[in-house]
């Protein structure tokens, strides 16, 4: 698959890559202003900035954003949003919004590696309305029905 990326000039950023052969995701980084840095306090959020817009080659694509798992393990910097949808026909700014869990501020610096996008598949469903649904055995047992063991 091929991704068309423009590198946003009043960003100066260079192209996302990926950190090994068997990466699944490239590494965004943090495309705030140079000397500046940005302090995320413990409960708090920020909208940080990656200086990429992306196209992808095809409608059938989704770009997703992850949080980077030693961000969240080691500092408790998670996504707000959990994981970010980049839809196929968006063209603005890639933007990365970060959670601090942790009990200490966390400072964001250009250049940082702050969160990941990967490509998958997409398949939009035809909705149908139904009037009722096939039976399984599960039924309508929600959270926690299935039991932990």
């Amino acid at each position: 698959m091929e991704l068309n990326v423009k590198i946003l000039l009043s960003r100066g950023m260079e192209m996302p890559s990926y950190a090994t052969d068997g990466s699944a995701a490239v590494d965004l980084r943090a495309a705030i202003d140079e000397g500046t840095t940005v302090e995320i306090a413990p409960g708090e959020r920020a909208l940080i900035p990656t200086g990429i817009a992306i196209s992808p080659e095809s409608k059938n694509v989704v770009a997703i954003v992850a949080a980077r798992s030693g961000l969240a393990i080691k500092q408790g910097i998670c996504l707000a949003n959990s994981i970010g949808v980049i839809d196929s026909d968006y063209r603005g700014e890639v933007c990365v919004g970060l959670y601090n869990t942790s009990k200490v501020p966390f400072t964001v610096h250009r250049g940082d590696r702050i969160a990941q996008m990967m490509f998958m598949p997409v398949y939009q469903a035809k909705l149908v309305e139904a009037l009722s649904l096939d039976e399984t055995a599960r039924g309508a047992g929600g959270f926690g029905s299935t039991g932990v063991k």
